[in-house]
């Protein structure tokens, strides 16, 4: 059985609806709130293109959606494959390519560190590296935005 099931049925659409506030310019300020949590949280422009900063901005919010997104689907993964998983943190790092005024998300690059049980077999390491190459191809958001810009996966196993 693979991670995702064909089962013959018609597709289902799943909408996540958000709403932003925003006043001014460059310097401005505004807020975002997703309708199903209903957690707002305020938003502005990076120092480094000019706004104010000390809030999020698209370019972390992406980096967190796609960071995000391979966490939990490394999390089911592994959790099918019964992988004696003690912890996982992801770090990532987006790079956006400044060319005068043009812009463009260039890569962002994944880091895990998967630890597993210290009485983990050389198996179940070797399937947890694997499976953290690979499971990024599961990622809704990964795959929403892979024809534009490189995602790399760098993970790291060990045993506690």
């Amino acid at each position: 059985m693979s991670f995702v099931e064909d089962v013959g049925m018609a597709a289902i659409e799943h909408k996540y609806p958000v709403v932003v506030n925003w006043l001014g310019g460059r310097e401005g300020s505004g807020d975002i709130t997703p309708e199903a949590s209903g957690k707002n949280f305020p938003i502005n422009v990076p120092p480094e293109f000019g706004g104010q900063g000390g809030e999020t901005n698209p370019e972390e919010l992406l980096t967190s959606a796609i960071t995000g997104c391979y966490s939990i689907t490394f999390g089911i993964v592994a959790a099918n494959r019964k992988l004696p998983i003690q912890s996982v943190r992801v770090e990532a790092e987006g790079t956006v390519e400044q060319n005068g005024a043009a812009f463009k998300y260039r890569e962002i690059v994944i880091r895990p560190t998967i630890t597993l049980a210290s009485d983990a077999s050389d198996d179940q390491v070797k399937i947890a590296e694997d499976m953290a190459h690979k499971c990024d191809a599961y990622c809704i958001v990964t795959n929403a935005v892979r024809a534009s810009f490189e995602v790399k996966v760098e993970p790291t196993v060990i045993r506690a």
